[in-house]
């Protein structure tokens, strides 16, 4: 069972791993050891996720979601298996939890009549500046 808040968890059974050959330096071993990780999560079809995370885990995951639904995570940061395996687990959970916060909704505002006089000054200011900057007579180029 991974745990992602105190009221969410996903069991083990949803989630499926492959060990793959990871690219980079790796000494020796990078040709024979399987080190790097591919973490699989079906978001579309998972039991465990309330209906609002699902849709705001679909948007953060972008492009690391299939036209299925699955969600793939890679690790290979670590030279073995054990690390690159928590280390994608973590990620995971870690993109859940953001998906369950939920975002302050925007309230639109008028901006006040001072804010728009203080701007419309400001600018005012700035074009006096910039006249002053420009040569008065014809210029002997």
């Amino acid at each position: 069972m991974i745990h992602i808040t105190r009221t969410l968890s996903i069991p083990d059974s949803e989630i499926q791993e492959q060990f793959i050959r990871a690219s980079g330096p790796g000494g020796q071993n990078v040709n024979k050891v399987s080190s790097a990780v591919q973490l699989r999560f079906d978001v579309a079809r998972s039991p465990s996720l309330p209906e609002a995370v699902r849709a705001r885990l679909i948007v953060l995951a972008g492009r690391r979601l299939n036209q299925e639904g699955i969600l793939t995570i890679e690790a290979q940061r670590f030279r073995t298996q054990g690390r690159n395996r928590d280390d994608a687990r973590v990620r995971l959970v870690e993109l859940i939890r953001r998906a369950t916060e939920v975002p302050e909704l925007r309230r639109a505002t008028k901006p006040t009549r001072a804010s728009q006089r203080r701007r419309l000054e400001s600018k005012q200011k700035h074009g006096d500046t910039k006249k002053q900057r420009r040569s008065v007579g014809p210029s002997d180029g």
